[in-house]
């Protein structure tokens, strides 16, 4: 199974996401989602793949999220706008992202990836 875990590292969420998979035998490739921001296309297909609604793929605790005053301006975006708006900058991006060929997991919750993973 080919897993992506797009993180942020200095992210103690994504460090605790991390040492998860690795307890787990999860084998998986690591990507820095400021360094290697996901594509519109990424986010499109993830998104897709996912089954959320799109505004689970923003970070909403982020400091650039509140700064660009989002929680006002997401609803009056069309979808293609927030994907956009997405692929701009990875930290408006919630993480980890981890992304499998049938399901697209958004943020840590482990019980979620017990039921993924198992």
């Amino acid at each position: 199974m080919s897993v992506l875990f797009v993180e942020y590292p200095k992210c103690s969420t994504c460090q605790k996401a991390k040492k998860w998979l690795d307890q787990h035998g999860v084998e998986y490739e690591d990507r820095h989602i400021k360094e290697q921001n996901p594509t519109e296309e990424e986010l499109r297909e993830w998104h897709a793949r996912s089954g959320l609604p799109l505004k689970k793929f923003f970070n909403t605790s982020g400091m650039l999220y509140k700064s660009m005053q989002l929680k006002e301006k997401l609803p009056e975006m069309s979808e293609e706008e927030q994907l956009r708006l997405l692929a701009t900058d990875g930290m408006l991006v919630k993480r980890p992202l981890i992304v499998m060929e049938d399901q697209v997991l958004v943020g840590f919750k482990e019980a979620e990836w017990e039921k993924a993973f198992t």
